[in-house]
């Protein structure tokens, strides 16, 4: 990344000040959300960007950004963990499905909208609809047929192909994708 970008801490949201880091940043890899603009096109706007807490944990751990808390004091990985779990309790079971989505190249995004964790470009958004719509579930969580059903449904209804991610208990992220036949 040409950009060595700087975020604050305000509570749970980490917010990258420079707008010319904050272009770079979201150029190069789509990350943060430009504050005041709704759907943007591409890195040219005029605003700082907010990170969220999957986005600047995974930045600072791969040594993207450095992040500050509200003192300006620096603040490393497990206290920005430990730190974002009080606010985000899921924290555990979906950043390693972020961070292995991530590591492949593929842009990750909330899902809220669509009902699941995250929705997922190749391209990124402005240039595609998401492809793909994500839902973590604990490794030995049970799930209800229902649930799988409610989820393809609607994955089928809004053009996206539902997948299930889960943390294995060696760390690593399984997935199962569901794809709707015919007959």
């Amino acid at each position: 990344m040409k950009c060595k970008p700087r975020a604050r801490l305000y509570g749970s949201l980490a917010v990258v000040e420079s707008v010319e880091d904050s272009r770079c940043l979201y150029g190069e890899g789509f990350y943060g959300h430009p504050l005041g603009v709704e759907k943007p096109r591409n890195a040219q706007f005029d605003s700082p960007v907010r990170l969220s807490p999957l986005e600047a944990l995974y930045l600072l751990e791969e040594g993207v950004i450095t992040i500050v808390d509200e003192s300006g004091e620096p603040i490393g990985f497990s206290q920005l963990w430990d730190r974002m779990k009080e606010y985000y309790p899921d924290l555990p079971l979906e950043y390693p499905v972020y961070k292995a989505l991530r590591s492949q190249g593929l842009i990750v995004r909330s899902g809220l909208k669509f009902g699941a964790d995250f929705t997922v470009y190749r391209l990124g958004p402005g240039l595609e609809h998401a492809p793909y719509i994500v839902h973590v579930v604990g490794y030995d969580e049970g799930l209800e047929p229902t649930d799988i059903v409610r989820a393809g449904r609607l994955s089928h209804s809004v053009r996206k192909a539902f997948i299930l991610a889960s943390v294995e208990p060696n760390g690593s992220p399984s997935y199962l994708i569901f794809k709707w036949l015919l007959p």
